[in-house]
């Protein structure tokens, strides 16, 4: 992309990128804003701040054309979509035609020596963010086949910066996506996650997130790690109106990926607007984290801060439930894989068989076609072994005969017999205490610096995502270091409009987003 320079004391521009999707339909409404003039703003935003944070690893090259596309077709009076002129940004693992995907991989990249995964056609959600009149900004960094959700740091492009804390880590995977839109380069960006990696960045970096139940937004299209049984796509946002609204065009039935039928009648009426209320926690009874969910203690300041926001939430009408799943054996159905610290990796086992189908999606051009050929192509730096990205995939059972047999999704019964005992406890523990959902901390302390070998220490990943189940993270004040502190709420599967509600409420009423100011 041909950047512009940015202009000094620019605050028109300023202003524009730190306009919420609302701000922006408005303003396109009474002309007194274009889809050109936003995304040129972006555009020269992305020139001055990406350089430092590098949240953004590839250019869409033709984004001022198809925002000036939207302003020809408003200006016709043609029929937009419910998200057109709004810039966005899509994680790198998500296809999309006409740029490489590489998974943060140096091996699967020509820029560093490697060979390019080039797919012919958009995945679905890049094709619904066209389709709802996004304009693509980019595509964002991951760190290697988006293996850790703690940071960007092995990444071919580089590490990518936490902007609220640079010191610490940005969370991970998606932290390109989640710094683009923390620093004004984005309005929103698209995240997926198999452990923790629309959460943790968005956390980490004090945003909304919307980690949604498992096929309620198809996956097809995506590198996978666990696509058949985990994996999930949701918005990044700075507020939790601009995530719904994400949500809305994300969400729903799409033939590429057989699995959404599932979510055919789940979408709420309205939309993932439509309970979003400046009252909803009024009167709704959450549980609170506890050794019943999982034996793992918070800190002394996360502790503080808890205590806080359970103030906070009581202020606003919600009554508290603790430790709701003590003596349940819920936290008993935990396996962390060997090395993490609690990161239960079960599903993962059937990453041969996801791969094969994902590499024969991407078209008959591509240059790696099979399992088979990615694994060769990737000989040198193995992944599985001990000093690799995922060294405990030979922990999971399985996992062996899946790379034997990568035709064969032979493994994904004994994970959905899993989630089926979690969901059992779940639901029975969400009926005994008539729980309209659960609030904890998402991280149980502080990040962790940038540099080292500690990981981001979440309360919620292994759990939902082995039971598909539902979050929604929401700011909720900072550490005395600066690290954000942030809260999830949690609900049964297809529950997004109301998490999305009691989310919105908090942030209507505690406002502790702080806005960025460029470092």
């Amino acid at each position: 992309m041909n950047f512009h320079p940015r202009m000094k004391n620019d605050t028109l521009h300023d202003d524009l990128t730190a306009l919420t999707i609302p701000d922006i339909q408005a303003r396109f409404a009474d002309g007194s804003l274009t889809a050109g003039q936003l995304t040129q703003a972006h555009i020269e935003r992305i020139a001055a701040l990406n350089p430092h944070y590098n949240a953004i690893i590839f250019d869409h090259n033709a984004a001022l054309e198809d925002a000036r596309a939207i302003d020809l077709k408003r200006q016709r009076g043609e029929t937009l979509g419910p998200l057109a002129g709004i810039p966005v940004v899509v994680k790198d693992t998500m296809d999309m035609a006409g740029y490489p995907t590489t998974g943060g991989w140096s091996l699967l990249c020509s820029k560093t020596g490697g060979t390019d995964l080039m797919p012919s056609t958009d995945s679905p959600v890049v094709r619904r963010m066209r389709e709802a009149g996004c304009v693509i900004l980019g595509k964002t960094n991951v760190p290697v086949l988006s293996a850790t959700g703690s940071h960007a740091n092995d990444s071919w492009a580089g590490p990518t910066l936490n902007p609220v804390a640079p010191s610490r880590m940005p969370g991970g995977s998606s932290a390109g996506t989640a710094a683009a839109v923390a620093t004004n380069m984005a309005v929103v960006g698209l995240a997926e996650e198999t452990g923790g990696s629309i959460q943790n960045p968005a956390a980490a970096q004090a945003l909304v997130g919307v980690k949604p139940t498992f096929a309620l937004v198809p996956n097809t299209g995506v590198m996978p790690l666990a696509g058949s049984t985990r994996d999930v796509v949701g918005p990044i946002a700075r507020t939790v109106r601009d995530a719904a609204l994400v949500l809305d065009a994300l969400a729903g039935y799409d033939a590429a990926d057989p699995k959404t039928v599932a979510s055919v009648g789940k979408r709420p009426r309205g939309g993932y607007t439509s309970l979003l209320d400046a009252h909803a926690l009024s009167g709704k009874r959450l549980g609170l984290y506890g050794p019943g969910w999982r034996n793992r203690p918070l800190s002394g300041e996360t502790q503080q801060h808890y205590a806080r926001a359970q103030a906070e939430l009581v202020t606003r009408g919600a009554v508290l439930i603790a430790d709701p799943f003590a003596n349940s054996g819920f936290a008993a159905l935990g396996r962390p894989a060997p090395g993490t610290d609690h990161f239960d990796a079960r599903g993962m086992e059937c990453l041969p068989y996801d791969m094969q189908k994902y590499l024969e999606r991407m078209g008959p051009d591509v240059a790696i076609k099979s399992w088979q050929a990615f694994v060769a192509a990737t000989a040198s730096d193995d992944p599985f072994a001990a000093t690799g990205v995922l060294p405990f995939m030979y922990s999971l059972d399985g996992f062996e005969a899946a790379l034997a047999q990568p035709s064969i999704n032979s493994t994904v019964g004994a994970f959905f017999a899993l989630r089926e005992r979690y969901l059992s406890i779940f639901h029975d523990v969400m009926e005994a205490h008539a729980l309209d959902g659960l609030v904890f901390p998402q991280l149980r302390d502080e990040l962790p610096p940038r540099d080292g070998d500690e990981s981001v220490h979440e309360t919620t990943v292994c759990e939902i995502n082995i039971a598909g189940l539902p979050g929604v993270t929401v700011p909720a004040g900072y550490y005395a270091s600066g690290s954000p502190f942030g809260l999830i709420f949690v609900g049964r599967q297809w529950d997004e409009a109301a998490l999305l509600g009691m989310a919105y409420d908090y942030e209507c009423a505690t406002r502790h987003r702080k806005e960025f100011v460029a470092r």
